[in-house]
């Protein structure tokens, strides 16, 4: 009799061995894995997964696969302490982090301050940005320029130069300024686009207008009609027109279909009425075509024909030789809905096309479209650059 209950202790003891052996073979061979402290590498604690652990055994054996050869194990290791994820990632077209867009108020003496406050309350501004204002409100005598606030104007250009620089704002969107009053408070550069290239060390910009229907560049910015055939010449022509191109394939255009516009009526008749538009933009276009193959380039285009037939749609651009001959177009179709925009600057620089407007300052007259507009291209150049 006791040999028996002897063989029925020792049956029972082996199969309490064997289904042992057989739960941890079963569960351990390829459901543990591990975790590991970087500041205590020789420390590691083992995991197992009770959820697969439970589903593998009411599974039984049967149902269960083949055990690997070695066992899998997977290695979570904490980032080290004082990690902090970088706010842009260099290199990508696109940028995921939340853009940051600086803005002026201009001179407050004109409308600045109220197209921008109705912008940024208009609820048309994409979401996905943060809208910091760079300087400070003011009170100063609306509806006529003074020294105060050209005073205030100036410090707040230095202040959205210096963000820009810096990095501490994706794009600048800057309110309108009085030129008059601002060169009075010591501003010795013709407007804000070749203020900003010089802060921002860049030889290598341009001023350019972009609305709904009609983009514009221009050969020649803030000058006297006297000086413009004397300041152009081929080279500059395709510096610019290459900026001109770079832009369009940032608003998303494949290959941009740009004109340079003549500098005499008729492209000058072949000579009749001078002859730059021959020796000077001609070639100019011939250059461009030749080293940008994903774009067209077109000219020289008759300039009372040129616009009309961009904003029909058969350009994407237009390279103007002075200031006048493409503004005039541009405010005449798009005057609403047109950015300034500075181009080759490392980080974007816009603002509305239009002035201070003093006389409807303070009115609530003012239309806050073309400040709207250049929010949102700000947000969208922020975003690819």
């Amino acid at each position: 009799m006791r040999s028996f209950f002897g063989s029925i202790l020792l049956i029972l003891v082996l199969a309490a061995l064997g289904a042992t052996i057989y739960y941890h073979w079963s569960t351990n061979s390829h459901l543990e894995f591990e975790l590991r402290n970087p500041d205590e590498p020789e420390k590691t604690t083992q995991v197992i997964n009770m959820e697969k652990r439970a589903a593998a055994l009411q599974a039984g054996p049967a149902a269960e696969a083949p055990a690997p050869a070695a066992p899998l194990r997977k290695k979570f290791r904490l980032p080290p302490r004082g990690y902090r994820k970088p706010r842009n990632c260099k290199g990508a077209t696109f940028h995921t982090m939340k853009p940051v867009i600086g803005y002026t108020l201009g001179d407050q003496s004109g409308i600045g301050p109220e197209v921008i406050s109705a912008a940024l309350a208009s609820g048309e501004l994409p979401e996905g940005a943060e809208y910091r204002l760079i300087g400070k409100r003011v009170q100063v005598r609306l509806g006529r320029p003074n020294a105060e606030s050209a005073k205030h104007a100036f410090d707040h250009l230095e202040q959205a130069a210096h963000a820009l620089r810096e990095g501490t704002v994706d794009a600048v969107v800057t309110a309108p300024v009085c030129k008059e009053t601002l060169h009075e408070a010591g501003f010795r550069w013709p407007g804000q686009t070749e203020f900003f290239a010089e802060r921002l060390d860049t030889g290598n910009y341009a001023m350019c207008l972009t609305g709904k229907r009609l983009t514009v560049g221009l050969a020649t910015i803030h000058t006297s009609l006297q000086s413009v055939p004397s300041l152009l010449n081929t080279e500059e022509l395709v510096r610019i027109g290459t900026l001109l191109k770079n832009f369009c394939l940032r608003k998303g255009i494949l290959r941009p279909r740009i004109a340079l516009a003549a500098l005499n009526p008729h492209a000058g008749e072949h000579g009749a009425f001078g002859d730059e538009d021959g020796t000077i933009i001609a070639p100019a276009v011939e250059r461009l075509g030749a080293i940008h193959p994903d774009a067209e380039f077109d000219g020289p285009s008759v300039p009372d024909c040129v616009y009309r037939d961009a904003v029909e749609g058969n350009y994407d651009a237009v390279l103007a030789p002075y200031h006048d001959q493409g503004l005039i177009p541009l405010k005449l179709v798009d005057f609403h809905t047109a950015v300034n925009v500075t181009l080759g600057l490392p980080r974007p620089r816009l603002s509305p096309d239009h002035g201070t407007a003093f006389n409807l300052a303070g009115a609530g007259k003012a239309n806050p479209s073309s400040t709207i507009h250049a929010f949102q291209l700000a947000v969208r150049m922020a975003q690819t650059r």
